[in-house]
């Protein structure tokens, strides 16, 4: 039995961390004390694990010697806070908001790049990379070695809760106000979300790429160890609560073999291929669920040098919470 070890949450109270404790808790984490940390004006308030309400405290006063462990997911400026201090207590740091840089703390998706971690030094800083980036590297991965890629191509159909509870909030009251006649005044977002499609997620750089699209390029040529790889990206938000949709095009220098491309993904860890004739929904499949569903898969119209494919999975559980909690499995052996 592997000794239990005492962990931290920073986030505790949101979307993203009440998620992660829950899995903690369901794929039986041998966690000693936990302790759920968030900012002063959340702490006080309670998350269940395990039959009781853990209640949240102030990260400012927490010792981080008191853990092996600390999950971050309470957004990039706490983390470039806490995380010195953490390692600095010799506690391991798993980082979910992207904030630490590359060399500093590698991005891990089991499925794709658990080898990563065979050279890594104690106490280890890692990366838990964005939900779109782990769906696309748990699908590429086992992809990578049967076809020579040569350019991805990405539509990500992004999800409110990806922003947090103020943003599904904001989805929920648009909605309400629409379908009721009432005048829609926009809070969180600048514009209306519900019933409409926002072609940029969040901030962009000079260049009007969004600061998202850049994160995903660089995580996913990482993980799958492509420095070179043509990549090109646009986020969509979409008024869907929970969920991430994509549209994945794939050209290749060989013609595609589609009943291998087929059998590769079948095959492949926490993938479920959808046969055709049938598509995969967020709604109706994903949301709730530990795998990325693939469908549509196809060659090209006119190209048959290049791979069509339709994701969906859940964003907010497997592509944040459950990608952290496998990559802590990972790290248990070097914990104990």
């Amino acid at each position: 039995m592997t000794q239990p070890i005492d962990i931290a949450v920073i986030g505790a109270t949101g979307t993203v961390g009440e998620t992660l404790v829950q899995i903690l808790e369901e794929r039986d984490f041998p966690v000693g004390t936990l302790y759920l940390l968030a900012s002063n004006e959340s702490a006080g308030s309670s998350v269940a694990f395990r039959g009781k309400n853990l209640r949240t405290r102030d990260v400012d006063d927490f010792d981080f010697s008191k853990v092996r462990l600390a999950f971050f997911a309470a957004g990039p400026a706490v983390t470039l806070s806490f995380a010195p201090r953490a390692q600095a207590a010799g506690c391991a740091v798993i980082d979910l908001t992207g904030a630490l840089p590359a060399d500093q703390a590698p991005a891990i998706v089991p499925e794709a790049n658990p080898q990563v971690l065979d050279n890594l030094k104690a106490p280890l800083q890692l990366h838990s990379p964005s939900s779109a980036a782990v769906a696309l590297a748990v699908v590429l991965a086992p992809l990578k070695n049967l076809i020579s890629l040569e350019r991805v191509h990405v539509t990500a159909c992004q999800a409110i809760s990806a922003q947090g509870r103020e943003a599904v909030s904001e989805l929920a009251r648009q909605t309400a106000e629409l379908l009721n006649a009432r005048p829609l005044e926009p809070r969180f977002f600048d514009r209306q979300v519900a019933f409409n499609l926002l072609p940029q997620v969040g901030a962009s750089d000079e260049q009007g790429h969004g600061l998202l699209e850049r994160r995903l390029v660089r995580e996913l040529r990482e993980l799958l160890d492509l420095p070179l790889l043509s990549i090109s990206v646009t986020c969509i938000q979409v008024p869907v609560f929970f969920g991430d949709s994509y549209t994945v095009t794939l050209n290749t220098r060989e013609a595609v073999d589609l009943p291998a491309v087929n059998r590769a993904l079948e095959a492949a860890e926490s993938i479920e291929l959808v046969e055709a004739g049938d598509y995969p929904t967020p709604v109706g499949d994903a949301v709730g669920q530990d795998v990325v569903y693939v469908g549509r898969v196809r060659s090209g119209i006119d190209e048959a040098q290049q791979l069509n494919l339709w994701l969906t999975t859940d964003n907010v559980r497997k592509g944040a919470g459950l990608n952290a909690v496998q990559v802590a499995e990972l790290l248990i052996k070097d914990l104990v």
